[in-house]
């Protein structure tokens, strides 16, 4: 009796299901609006590519001289620095020890070498021959030579002594601006290439937007033609740019997948554009969609001396 009116009940059951399924199915698809707009450009015919905005000087890393724990650290992020100004100092200690040690040396060369040209002072004022003889006013003179050589060596040794001290404080290469600042007192300073820079220095007086383009379309670029720089997620933020140089070397694009066994399948000329920070407020190491004008219908002969790469 049950199995009578169960499989007729399931029936009516996924028909019904069915009719839900076909109908939810046929609802038109709402499309979600973009966050953002996309740029909008006025050139009919454009290179696409992505540029990164860095300081007109390059970012410098500033490395230490001298491996060492940092015992100051003088700037502050974003402080504008002075060629020559103290960015930050090693322990010098160890280094106040050594300069002392060698000031002692040379005092004592010093007075080594008055007393050796005294006695010869007083051996060449003897008028009797007998009374000192060749070979021991020669051994004199000698000795005020080699104390004269320990003296120059000391003194050798205090300014070389000096110049390691000095090289314990390290000092800003440029005027510019403090972007980054990765140490602090106690920690220890290694010299050389590091992974990230101890202090990131940077003039941002004008900045640059240095754009990758793919290979494939280099042929197409113009030095003359005209560039806009777009900052990612708001459009409205844009910026006209002046060309500046082509780096002469094509390098391997860098995709961050973050994937252990990524490959690098293509290539990328990199041109380097500037604009003023007053025209766009956007920072260093902030990326932006730029769009360069293609001239190249114009054809090679119309190009101006020493302008793009022509299509071979």
């Amino acid at each position: 009796m049950v199995r009578k009116y169960l499989i007729p009940l399931l029936a009516v059951v996924g028909f019904l299901l069915a009719l839900w399924m076909v109908r939810q199915g046929s609802k038109p698809i709402i499309h979600a609006d973009p966050v953002a707009e996309p740029p909008r450009v006025e050139f009919t015919n454009r290179i696409a590519g992505t540029g990164i905005v860095e300081a007109s000087s390059r970012n410098i890393s500033i490395g230490a001289h001298i491996p060492g724990v940092v015992a100051r650290v003088h700037v502050k992020m974003g402080e504008r620095v002075k060629a020559g100004s103290p960015l930050f100092s090693i322990d010098d200690r160890a280094r106040l020890a050594d300069l002392a040690v060698r000031e002692a040396r040379l005092r004592e060369a010093e007075a080594n070498l008055q007393d050796l040209r005294a006695q010869l002072e007083i051996a060449r004022k003897v008028k009797d021959p007998r009374a000192i003889s060749t070979d021991d006013l020669n051994k004199r003179r000698f000795a005020v030579m080699a104390a004269e050589a320990r003296l120059a060596n000391a003194v050798a040794e205090v300014k070389a002594a000096r110049v390691d001290l000095d090289l314990l404080t390290v000092r800003a290469t440029i005027d510019g601006e403090v972007l980054q600042v990765n140490i602090r007192p106690g920690e220890y300073a290694p010299s050389g290439v590091t992974a990230q820079p101890l202090i990131l220095l940077g003039s941002l007086d004008r900045l640059h937007v240095r754009v990758d383009i793919d290979e494939n379309d280099a042929w197409r670029f113009r030095e003359r033609a005209r560039a806009v720089a777009f900052a990612r997620g708001n459009p409205s933020f844009k910026t006209n740019l002046r060309f500046e140089y082509v780096e002469k070397y094509v390098i391997p694009k860098r995709s961050l997948t973050g994937d252990s066994t990524e490959r690098v399948d293509t290539r990328v000329m990199q041109v380097v554009y500037s604009y003023s920070p007053s025209e766009l407020s956007v920072f260093p190491g902030q990326l932006m969609d730029v769009f360069i004008e293609d001239l190249s219908s114009q054809g090679p002969e119309q190009q101006e001396p020493g302008g793009g790469v022509d299509k071979p």
